[in-house]
């Protein structure tokens, strides 16, 4: 079998095998197959498409790259949710609470961020003392006693995906839905889960900027996941501005406090309740996703989710004084406004610039080696629909660096104002299931 011969076949539209894929992964991994071999067959692939069947064999192949985890030892209805990402995603802060105080058992490994913010394990490090770095068997520990544990990711799970993806994001081949579909779903389907929950991001904060698109991968993703036996549905949601209204790691964990104690903002608050709904619908807790809404609207009226976190704070070694007086957490030595140049209604809000001018505060990394500043950030006043008069102020900037200029004139840019009235956004579209697409009404 020759590389070249692969590629050649891809690069004609053919439909590759699955001793083929198979050895394109492999010889990858092992380095026996050279970057500009693979690059070549990426682009063939962005610009040719693949199969059903081919993405299913590159996502199996890419799970067979390395480890599996074993979740036998968790005892219970073990899920896991996904977030394709975004500005002012802190979803599973407040999402896995809420799933545990239902009985679910989510054993979740997660990455630090490299862009906008931090991931959740930088915003859960903001926490002093939080620690990340557990064995597999504290982790499990930790599950059957709290209902979740979050962990750094260890060992050697899916090591194809991160060589491959390393490759994707230098050569333009990011954006396929194949490669996308493949690339989530192999660490899923590695994780062990039985049932996995996907959010799906849409909009200019997004990897998918159009609805259709991300049904469309939605779809693709819950085929894989049911021909893997994991029950699999994908909520669509909103990244057309940013989620909720603190952007940087202590204030998005400030934020997520605020939410589990039913104090948090409508948009953000009303995703959660929404994707643990799907979440209780999917393992047949509730019947329908409006009674899956009701029941989760109650929980949070109670304080059952906040001791759930304090007690997954306290497991993991971190200070639950903190998570019980918020003033402990970082703050910025400059808290700096930005004020509106225009009366009028709030049109969009260019969800990644707003993430870019949190970077340039020290929230997130431009490379690998840059150092977080956890208490940096962004709060928004407004959002989109909110009017608003020359002068008032529609954000705030934590920083301690010296760019606060540059930064305020960023975030300026990504605010259109209006003079006419505008709707306010939608945050949730819809969910797909292997029966479709469900349209949230």
């Amino acid at each position: 079998m020759r590389v070249y011969d692969i590629i050649e076949r891809k690069k004609l539209g053919k439909e590759l095998t699955k001793k083929e894929i198979k050895y394109i992964v492999d010889g990858y991994v092992k380095s026996e197959i050279p970057d500009y071999q693979v690059s070549a067959l990426l682009m063939a692939i962005y610009f040719k498409g693949m199969s059903p069947e081919e993405t299913f064999n590159l996502t199996k192949a890419m799970i067979e790259s390395g480890d599996t985890v074993d979740l036998s030892k968790i005892n219970g209805i073990k899920v896991d949710k996904h977030s394709t990402g975004g500005v002012g995603d802190k979803t599973s802060l407040v999402l896995l609470p809420l799933m545990a105080s239902f009985g679910l058992k989510v054993s979740k490994m997660s990455g630090r961020g490299l862009g906008h913010t931090g991931g959740t394990i930088d915003k859960l490090e903001s926490i002093e003392g939080f620690n990340v770095n557990l064995t597999r068997e504290k982790m499990f520990r930790i599950v059957n006693k709290v209902g979740f544990a979050i962990a750094g990711q260890t060992g050697n799970l899916v090591p194809a995906d991160k060589k491959l993806y390393s490759l994707r994001d230098v050569t333009a081949t990011v954006d396929n839905i194949s490669l996308i579909a493949s690339s989530i779903m192999s660490k899923k389907i590695a994780g062990g889960a039985n049932y996995i929950l996907l959010d799906v991001k849409v909009g200019s904060g997004a990897f998918m900027e159009e609805l259709e698109d991300a049904i469309k991968l939605s779809k693709e993703m819950v085929e894989i996941g049911s021909r893997f036996n994991k029950k699999t549905y994908a909520v669509l949601t909103n990244m057309d501005q940013p989620l909720g209204n603190k952007i940087g790691n202590a204030l998005e964990v400030k934020e997520a406090i605020e939410t589990l104690k039913n104090e948090g903002p409508n948009d953000f608050t009303n995703l959660c309740k929404y994707l643990n709904a799907v979440m209780l619908k999917m393992v047949g807790i509730v019947d329908n996703v409006e009674e899956g809404i009701k029941k989760t609207t109650e929980l949070l009226k109670t304080s059952a989710p906040f001791d759930k976190f304090k007690e997954f704070v306290k497991m993991q070694q971190g200070d639950v004084t903190v998570v019980e007086d918020l003033d402990k957490l970082p703050k910025s030595v400059n808290i700096l406004e930005v004020k509106s140049e225009k009366t009028g209604y709030i049109e969009s809000i260019n969800a990644k610039d707003v993430g870019i001018s949190a970077m340039m505060t020290g929230a997130g990394r431009e490379n690998k080696e840059s150092e977080l500043d956890y208490s940096a950030g962004i709060i928004l006043v407004k959002k989109v629909g909110n009017k608003v008069d020359k002068g008032d102020t529609i954000a705030y900037v934590h920083s301690n660096k010296s760019n606060s200029k540059e930064i305020i004139q960023k975030i300026k840019s990504s605010f259109k104002i209006s003079k006419e009235s505008v709707e306010k956004l939608p945050i949730i579209y819809g969910y797909v299931d292997t029966e479709g697409y469900h349209e949230y009404k």
